[in-house]
């Protein structure tokens, strides 16, 4: 088994006034040759928006794009015609493939919308860009991780182009558990959006996140008043 630990107040950080974005990864003026990516996930963004504030039309291609509304109500529109709304309880992802230009503004003029962006590598390359969202308040499981994302479009939850699952686990008790790797070569990404937990011996508080991989199982034991983002990645892609 092999670990990468990341504290939390380790990450890049800038402070733009209308955005406040922490990044997990090297990303715009943030660069970490030793925080490239983590498998297949290339970016991790912890991101506030001021109030009517947001990122301007944009392009993007070859990249599979998952937004998780934390607080708030985020709006999307893009170049295939699609607008949408999106808030805590729900996920979105975009296919950017072949390419595709969108846009993403904190819906409300009263109060921030913070959310979790991911970017992570795909399978395949210049596909057909395709925009999904949906809610997963259906798929909660009290007290254990469940699934919100696949590389299956039949699976629960959202599915993308990428050997990828996403677990999320929202914890009120003291909770010991073990992840079983999907595939074989296969890492996990562990981020912790509120609480603490111990995973494989390891400590980590709120922001925190740790990487490990060369393994089959992985165990955990989470505090309550928890809430944590596992994202399963191919290692080599």
């Amino acid at each position: 088994m092999k670990k990468a630990f990341h504290a939390a107040e380790t990450r890049g950080n800038a402070n733009h006034g209308w955005l406040n974005a922490n990044h997990s990864f090297s990303f715009a003026n943030y660069h970490n040759p030793d925080r490239m990516n983590f498998g297949a996930l290339r970016v991790l963004n912890d991101d506030t928006i001021a109030a009517g504030m947001g990122f301007g039309t944009h392009p993007h291609e070859n990249m599979e794009i998952i937004t998780i509304p934390m607080e708030g109500d985020l709006e999307h529109k893009d170049s295939m015609g699609n607008i949408g709304v999106i808030n805590e309880g729900e996920i979105q992802v975009m296919s950017a493939g072949t390419g595709v230009h969108h846009s993403e503004y904190n819906k409300n003029a009263d109060q921030a919308v913070k959310v979790l962006q991911l970017w992570v590598f795909p399978k395949k390359q210049n596909v057909t860009p395709r925009y999904d969202q949906m809610s997963v308040r259906d798929l909660k499981k009290p007290n254990d991780f469940y699934q919100v994302l696949s590389p299956n479009s039949e699976d629960e939850g959202m599915w993308v182009n990428q050997d990828t699952w996403f677990h999320l686990g929202e914890f009120d008790v003291e909770k010991s558990l073990v992840y079983t790797i999907k595939k074989p070569g296969n890492g996990v990404y562990v981020f912790v959006i509120e609480g603490s937990l111990n995973v494989e011996g390891e400590s980590l508080k709120k922001r925190d996140a740790i990487g490990i991989w060369d393994t089959e199982t992985i165990r955990f034991t989470v505090q309550p008043q928890s809430k944590v983002l596992l994202v399963e990645v191919p290692m080599k892609f």
